[in-house]
């Protein structure tokens, strides 16, 4: 299954990137960071400091400009964002405690697989999630929508002409 493969993929990071925050709270769960690189030049035949600015997700929107983190190349969450916090090294302004905690790998792993299995349960597709019926209309599972399996039976409405556009005194079925 490639969820349990993530999983231990994201358990066992290649990498891990120390970065300063640079800008944060202008985007949605997304900050701006940089990073140390080194860029060769070919005339010297030698390597120069550089910097280079990444958009990182913040899941829990836990970060403030001038914290230094640890980043991972996690999942891919936009066409922009390629990388996911780890860790708060050194915070700049209010302390850790009195921030949200930033979510470990199996925690960031799970919420994601919540909210596919959540999308494929609402457009229909619930039997990949091994669901012998709709499990909107099962009572007692997590999934369960109050009157779901009711609006289901009575989905024909019959509506009076007068208030249709037919307006010739005839009964109008909606399916």
């Amino acid at each position: 299954m490639p969820i349990q493969k993530a999983v231990k993929a994201a358990t066992h990071a290649s990498r891990q990137i120390t970065a300063v925050v640079v800008s944060s709270g202008l985007m949605e769960k997304t900050v701006k960071v940089r990073i140390g690189t080194q860029v060769w030049n070919e005339h010297l035949q030698k390597k120069f400091n550089s910097k280079t600015h990444l958009l990182v997700h913040d899941p829990r929107s836990s970060l403030t400009t001038g914290d230094i983190i640890t980043i991972t190349p996690g999942h891919r969450t936009s066409k922009t964002v390629h990388h996911v916090v780890s860790s708060i090294i050194a915070p700049f302004g209010r302390p850790i405690s009195e921030r949200p905690p930033i979510p470990t790998a199996e925690e960031r792993i799970a919420e994601r697989e919540r909210k596919l299995m959540a999308k494929h349960i609402r457009k229909g597709s619930w039997s990949r999630w091994g669901f012998e019926r709709d499990p909107r209309g099962i009572e007692g599972s997590q999934w369960f929508v109050e009157g779901f399996a009711e609006g289901k039976k009575g989905k024909e409405e019959v509506i009076q002409a007068e208030e249709s556009a037919n307006g010739n005194g005839e009964e109008v079925r909606l399916v």
